[in-house]
């Protein structure tokens, strides 16, 4: 089987988590300028073989689109431009980064390691990614 990757995407960092190949668990991979996403994507998917990218969608509590909804929806576009065969999901985001920060202070980090927005990030991938394993079962 070949994997699956999620996208936190944001204004300045995104987040990037993946499956094993089993698609069982997911994993923090990295935390990137989210300027430089495309070309790492380029660069990871030439090195493995991922099935399906997942992609964060933000949205209010009442489930319309948030303020990043249009930042997000740009960068999608330029996604499937560049990878056109790559199939692509999008999931519901709301709470990921609360529940990486939380999942931190369970951890047991120091008050200066919770301060890495992009450890927050990429933690938010992680959550997106295995919500979505567990829903698909």
């Amino acid at each position: 089987m070949a994997r699956i990757l999620a996208i936190d995407y944001g204004l300045k960092r995104t987040g990037i988590a993946i499956t094993d190949e089993m698609q069982l668990i997911a994993s923090g991979l990295t935390t990137i300028p989210s300027e430089t996403v495309l070309v790492f994507l380029k660069d990871y998917f030439s090195k493995e073989k991922v099935e399906k990218v997942i992609i964060g969608e933000p949205k209010q509590m009442d489930g319309t689109p948030s303020e990043s909804a249009v930042i997000i929806e740009k960068f999608i576009l330029l996604f499937q431009k560049e990878f056109p065969q790559m199939l692509l999901d999008r999931v519901d985001e709301r709470f990921t980064s609360k529940m990486a920060f939380q999942t931190m202070l369970d951890s047991g980090l120091k008050k200066n390691q919770r301060k890495n927005k992009a450890l927050i990030d990429e933690i938010a991938a992680t959550i997106m990614l295995q919500d979505y394993l567990h829903y698909k079962r």
